[in-house]
């Protein structure tokens, strides 16, 4: 079970923030597509794309050549409507991640999960 303090130390960095609320919004993204919208590197996005799944808060999926990370469907309700209320809101916060992943050219296609 996920705790408060491992939560907000979870998202006390702002790279990780931006990252899980893109994330939230958009149902999963991969590597790239938050290096796009992040405007950073893969090894700093990979880095801390992995504290956040330690933490319990992310999950990943391979396919293919990529990783998509979603919100661990396992999470308490407090935390996904802490992250709910915080992505509505602070869209003026995220806008300008949104449109550079809005404008991502090369962007990966999902294949439907099976599970």
């Amino acid at each position: 079970m996920i705790t408060p303090p491992e939560v907000f130390k979870s998202l006390a960095d702002e790279t990780r923030t931006r990252a899980t609320l893109l994330i939230a919004h958009q149902g999963e993204l991969c590597v790239c597509e938050l290096m796009c919208a992040l405007d950073d590197s893969q090894p700093k996005i990979s880095r801390h794309l992995a504290q956040l799944r330690s933490s319990g808060l992310l999950l990943d999926r391979r396919q293919g050549q990529w990783v998509y990370y979603r919100l661990n469907p396992d999470l308490p309700a407090w935390v996904n409507e802490i992250l709910q209320v915080t992505l509505q809101a602070n869209v003026a916060w995220l806008e300008k991640n949104a449109a550079r992943l809005q404008n991502m050219h090369g962007r990966p296609v999902r294949a439907a999960a099976c599970c």
